[in-house]
């Protein structure tokens, strides 16, 4: 369900997307730290968000955005994303950034949750960024295809053999 057609949308919405980047995050962080579920994956022993883990998973996430957008679903791109994954799960939650979260795990479920407010919240800023010659709709779609595809391959490290 990939096309040529999805990868030049897809890079045109890249084009609109990086500046806004951090605007993105904005929108995306509300919705996560107003999301009880959702946030508790960041707290310190104490219970409380660890705002220096917070803003390194940020940049790791506007990084994501903009590769999304521009990189090449090459060998390395899938090799990424396989180490992605398992930064969410069990074998490597909490190494990156040296944390002590309680948290020991992101549950997959959270994650492949996650397909809709970022596939929602996007079509503002294509919109917002789009020219009078731009499909917005062909962009959107391209965009949630890809975000479909990341994050069933960051669920690679839950299935185990049954992948």
């Amino acid at each position: 369900m990939w096309t040529t057609d999805d990868a030049t949308a897809l890079r045109r919405a890249g084009e609109i997307l990086t500046p806004r980047v951090a605007d993105i995050l904005d929108v995306w962080y509300d919705f996560i730290g107003s999301t009880p579920h959702l946030v508790t994956i960041f707290r310190r022993p104490d219970g409380e968000p660890d705002g220096q883990y917070l803003e390194r998973v940020r940049g790791r996430f506007e990084h994501w955005v903009i590769d999304v957008c521009t990189r090449a679903f090459d060998d390395q791109w899938l090799a990424y994303q396989e180490e992605i994954g398992l930064r969410h799960h069990p074998t490597k939650k909490n190494q990156t950034d040296g944390v002590a979260s309680p948290a020991r795990h992101v549950p997959m479920s959270d994650m492949l949750a996650l397909i809709v407010p970022v596939t929602l919240t996007i079509r503002n800023f294509l919109e917002e960024g789009a020219s009078e010659s731009d499909e917005v709709e062909a962009m959107h779609q391209a965009w949630f295809k890809t975000v479909t595809v990341t994050l069933v391959l960051w669920a690679r490290p839950y299935a185990g053999d049954l992948w």
